[in-house]
C-alpha cells in the first residue's frame, strides 16, 4: 500500500453480461459553460479542446440508458464497488439530469461513530443498503421501505485492535461486495468475512496473512463466478504483495499469486505474453532485484479490480516496490508498479504491462483499471484504461498489455515522456531520487497525479471523469532494515501544490487522444471516487467537504453542498422503493486526505453517510409516534 507521510506517520453478478462499452464518432462541440455558481471553484476550461466524443452504441441497437456494463443489470440497485466489471461506475438512471440536478436535497443521513477514513460507496440490493466502516469494520444493513432508513441488523466483527498500528496510511475500507446471499469483505487484521445479507450472521471466515507481520487488508473484493478476489496491503512494511482467490460458499483459498518472485511463485507460465520485449523471461520477478530482496519488496495488490467476461481476464494493479529508497534494490523491480492479466479461476497471468520500473518516487500502480471499447485510429479497440499514479494516462490494449495511448493528465516533470519503442518512462535525472540529498520539485507528488480514489467512465458521452491531484514533492530517501512487523519506509517526503496552488482538479478526458476536455480546480484535494449517470450528470467531493454535481458534457458545475467532514468515499446512486432516484455518499475524512490536515479550511474527521434526492421526492418526516403526555399528571 502506497503511503503518503501526512504530517506524522500518515503524512510519513448482478444481471447479463453484456458487450463490451462502446465509444466511437465525434460529436458537435460542447455547450458553452458558463461560471461556476459554487464557492471555491475556478472553471478552466481548456481553449480550443476538441469537442467530446459522442455516445456509446450498442450493437443490438437497445437503447443506452438499459445498460450499465459488464455483471450490473441497469435495475436501479449498485451491488459491487464499481456497479460493473469494467469499473465504470456509471449508471443509467436519468431522473437526476442537468436540467433538475440544482433542486437536489438531503433525504437523509446515517452516522456510524467511525472516525477513521470512509473511502467505499454504500451498496444496494432491493430495498437495503449495505455499508461497512473503517476500523472496526462494523457492518449495517439499512431499511429503504422506512423513514430514515433504520438498522435492519448489525455485524460486528471484532479484528484485532493490533492492526491499527500497522495500517500505514490510515483504517480504512475501501469496500465490499453483495454475492451468493452474502456481503463479502475484508477486515483490516488482514482476515475476508462473509456475512448473512438476510440475518446479519457470519457464515466464514478465513485468514489471509498474520497481521503481526504488518500485513493488512484494506481493499474491496470482486466476485467472479464463485471466486472472491482479495488482496492485501502493508508494502510500507515490507509486506509480499499477492492477489488470492477463495470459494465463495466456504472461503477456502483456491490459489494464490504473488507480485514478486520466481514465475512460479507469481503464477507465470508458458503462455504469459508481454507485449514488450524487456518484460520477457524467466523468473523476472526474482532476477530484477538484488538476491532476495522480492520477498519483502512489496507490490502488494491494495486497489481496485476489473473483469472482462469475454476476455475471462481480471486485471489488477500492484503497489509500490519497497523499500522507498531505490538504492537499496537494484534493478527494474518486477512485477511492482504494474497490471496484470489473469485467469480468475487459476490465477494464472497472461499479460502483464510495468509502468513505472526501478520505482524511486512511490507511484504505484493499483489504480483502477477502467474497461471500455474505444475507436482509435479508425479500429474499434478493446482497451484498459488507467490514470496511473506517475501521472500519465494509459490506454491499453486489454487483450495484449499494448499501450495505444500514454499522455500526462496532470502536471508532470520527472519524465518527459514514454520511449515508444518500449514504453518506459523517459526519466529526467535531476529528478532521481538519492540517499542524504533533497530532490526538489518532483511532479506529481507521491499521493501521485491520482490515487486510488475511482474516475468513472460515461459511455453516453465516452468521456473519462477523473478526481486528479495537482501536488509537487521534496524527496530525500535514507537507508532501512528490515525488520517484519515494522515500518520498511526508507524516504520522507514534502508535499506542496503544484502550479497554480490548487491541490485539486476535477478533470474531463477523452482516452482515445490523450486529451483533456475540461477541467475544474479546487483549492483542496479531490479525493472522493466519481459517478456518472445516464441524467449525464457527474459528482464527486473534496477533502474540505464540497459534494458537488457537474453537467457531464459541459463541465458546468450545477449544484453544491458542504458536508461536515471531507470527502474521500465513492459517491454512488440507486432507485429508492418508491421509485425515485438517489445519490449517497460518505463524508469521513482520512487516509491520503490526512495529506492536508492542518492547512485552513481543513475539515475535523467525520463519519456520516448523506443521501440525496430532488426537491418533491424525498419522503415526508413523519409525524411524532404519540403526542408527550402532560407535565405534573400521573398515570
Amino acid at each position: 500500500m502506497a503511503a503518503h507521510r501526512i504530517r506524522s506517520r500518515l503524512r510519513g453478478e448482478r444481471g447479463s453480461l453484456a458487450r463490451a462499452l462502446c465509444a466511437g464518432g465525434v460529436a458537435a462541440a460542447l455547450a458553452a459553460c458558463g461560471p461556476p455558481d459554487a464557492p471555491g471553484l475556478e472553471a478552466a476550461f481548456s481553449a480550443g479542446a476538441p469537442a467530446a466524443p459522442g455516445p456509446a452504441t450498442r450493437p443490438d441497437g437497445r437503447p443506452l440508458a438499459q445498460w450499465a456494463g459488464w455483471g450490473a443489470a441497469d435495475d436501479g440497485e449498485w451491488t459491487m464497488q464499481a456497479r460493473d466489471y469494467a469499473s465504470t461506475r456509471y449508471s443509467g438512471l436519468d431522473e437526476i439530469t442537468a436540467a433538475n440536478a440544482a433542486t437536489l436535497e438531503m433525504a437523509w443521513s446515517f452516522s456510524d461513530g467511525t472516525d477513521y477514513g470512509h473511502e467505499g460507496a454504500p451498496l444496494v440490493a432491493g430495498s437495503t443498503m449495505y455499508v461497512v466502516t473503517p476500523y472496526p469494520n462494523v457492518a449495517y444493513a439499512l431499511d429503504l421501505t422506512k423513514p430514515g432508513a433504520p438498522i435492519k441488523w448489525k455485524f460486528e466483527p471484532n479484528p484485532a485492535p493490533m492492526a491499527v498500528g500497522k495500517a500505514c496510511c490510515d483504517a480504512v475500507n475501501r469496500g465490499w461486495h453483495l454475492a451468493d446471499g452474502k456481503l463479502i469483505y475484508n477486515l483490516l487484521d488482514a482476515h475476508t468475512v462473509a456475512v448473512d445479507t438476510a440475518t446479519g450472521r457470519e457464515v466464514w471466515r478465513t485468514k489471509m496473512a498474520s497481521v503481526e507481520d504488518g500485513v493488512t487488508m484494506t481493499m474491496a473484493p470482486l466476485v467472479v463466478r464463485d471466486r472472491v478476489l482479495v488482496g492485501n496491503s502493508g508494502g510500507e512494511m515490507g509486506a509480499h504483495g499477492w492477489l488470492a482467490a477463495l470459494d465463495v460458499k466456504t472461503g477456502r483459498e483456491l490459489w494464490r499469486a504473488h507480485s514478486t518472485g520466481p514465475d512460479s511463485v507469481v503464477r507465470i507460465g508458458a503462455d504469459f505474453r508481454p507485449f514488450y520485449a524487456w518484460m520477457r523471461g524467466r523468473d523476472l520477478g526474482a532476477t530484477t532485484w538484488p538476491g532476495d530482496a522480492w520477498r519483502h519488496g512489496g507490490g502488494a495488490v491494495w486497489g481496485w479490480l476489473s473483469y472482462d467476461p469475454e476476455l475471462d481476464l481480471v486485471y489488477h494493479g500492484t503497489s509500490n516496490p519497497g523499500p522507498w529508497n531505490n538504492e537499496q534494490r537494484a534493478g527494474a523491480n518486477l512485477w511492482t508498479n504494474a497490471v496484470f492479466a489473469r485467469d480468475p479461476d487459476t490465477g494464472m497471468a497472461k499479460w502483464a504491462f510495468v509502468f513505472t520500473p526501478h520505482d524511486e518516487w512511490d507511484y504505484d500502480g493499483v489504480n483502477e483499471n477502467l474497461l471500455a471499447d474505444l475507436r482509435i485510429g479508425g479500429r474499434l479497440r478493446r482497451t484498459l484504461v488507467q490514470f496511473n499514479r506517475n501521472g500519465f494516462a494509459y490506454t491499453i490494449d486489454r487483450a495484449t498489455g499494448e499501450v495505444l495511448v500514454a499522455k500526462p493528465y496532470v502536471h508532470v516533470n520527472w519524465a518527459t515522456g514514454l520511449d515508444p519503442r518500449t514504453m518506459q518512462p523517459r526519466v529526467v535525472d535531476a529528478k532521481r531520487t538519492a540517499a542524504g540529498r533533497w530532490v526538489r520539485d518532483i511532479c506529481p507528488a507521491q499521493v501521485g497525479g491520482k490515487d486510488q480514489q475511482p474516475a468513472a467512465f460515461s459511455p453516453r458521452t465516452g468521456l473519462f471523469y477523473v478526481p486528479a491531484q495537482n501536488v509537487c514533492m521534496d524527496y530525500i530517501t535514507r537507508e532501512v532494515s528490515y525488520i517484519a512487523g515494522t515500518p520498511y519506509w526508507g524516504a520522507d517526503v514534502r508535499d506542496r501544490a503544484g502550479p497554480g496552488g490548487n491541490w485539486g482538479e476535477f478533470i474531463a478526458w477523452d482516452a482515445a487522444t490523450g486529451t483533456k476536455l475540461w477541467g475544474i480546480k479546487e483549492k483542496f484535494l479531490v479525493y472522493s471516487g466519481v459517478l456518472v449517470t445516464g441524467g449525464d450528470v457527474a459528482f464527486y467531493g473534496t477533502v474540505d467537504g464540497w459534494f458537488r454535481a457537474v453537467d457531464a458534457r459541459s463541465g458546468r458545475v450545477l449544484w453544491s453542498r458542504k458536508l461536515g467532514s471531507g470527502i474521500i468515499g465513492a459517491p454512488m446512486t440507486y432507485r429508492g422503493p418508491d421509485g425515485h432516484q438517489y445519490v449517497a455518499v460518505y463524508s469521513g475524512v482520512g487516509g491520503g486526505g490526512l495529506l492536508m490536515d492542518g492547512v485552513e479550511g481543513s475539515t475535523a474527521r467525520g463519519n456520516t453517510l448523506y443521501v440525496f434526492a430532488l426537491r418533491g421526492t424525498t419522503p415526508a418526516v413523519p409525524e411524532a409516534p404519540m403526542a408527550p403526555a402532560a407535565a405534573g399528571r400521573a398515570r
